[in-house]
């Protein structure tokens, strides 16, 4: 299953009490550039564009709006997730078993609506898509270990640390700073963390 097939068998779009998840679209790319231009989101960041061009360009390549939804309040993209569908390790006789089996996740909130929860009711919602909808059996993890609220929102929705790294990521600050990686398995999954 790859992830463009996976999320277009869903139905959209997902409602949680006071949020909208969607699978991302072109034309969002203007609204997510708000929140991810930030230096207090951009620090945290995978890709910090440096102009709004650059953002767009990024944000609608295929494979970014593959993986990417977004995160509505009353109609205002607030957030975006990322569900990067992906093979696990295996050995060779039986790998085929092994694809598009887990998840790698991620997340972004506008820090004008951080301390109200959308982003643990958002990433529940992704945790039960991923287990329920798309029958995936693990989903992933990782922040930089400075990254408090989001290591802390990985244990609030009941994912297990599963490493921490000593300086072995290369900051665009030019650092190497440690990281934390976080996992959940479907059976742990209590569908109400």
């Amino acid at each position: 299953m790859t992830m463009s097939t996976g999320l277009a068998v869903l139905t959209w779009p997902l409602h949680t009490d006071r949020l909208t998840l969607r699978p991302a679209a072109e034309d969002d790319a203007d609204a997510t550039w708000r929140f991810r231009r930030r230096e207090d989101v951009s620090r945290w960041i995978t890709r910090a564009s440096a102009t709004l061009d650059e953002h767009r360009t990024w944000f609608r390549d295929p494979d970014s709006l593959a993986r990417t939804l977004v995160i509505e309040h009353s109609g205002t993209i607030i957030g975006d997730l990322m569900l990067k569908v992906e093979d696990a390790w295996a050995q060779a006789e039986i790998a085929e078993r092994a694809r598009s089996v887990q998840a790698e996740l991620g997340w972004v909130l506008h820090p004008e609506q951080a301390g109200r929860g959308y982003a643990t009711e958002a990433v529940r919602e992704l945790l039960r898509l991923c287990f329920k909808d798309l029958g995936l059996r693990r989903v992933t993890a990782t922040c930089f270990a400075a990254n408090e609220a989001s290591w802390r929102l990985m244990e609030r929705i009941g994912m297990r640390r599963e490493f921490y790294t000593v300086r072995d990521s290369l900051h665009r600050s030019g650092e190497w700073l440690d990281c934390v990686g976080y996992a959940l398995l479907a059976d742990e999954w209590s569908g109400s963390a």
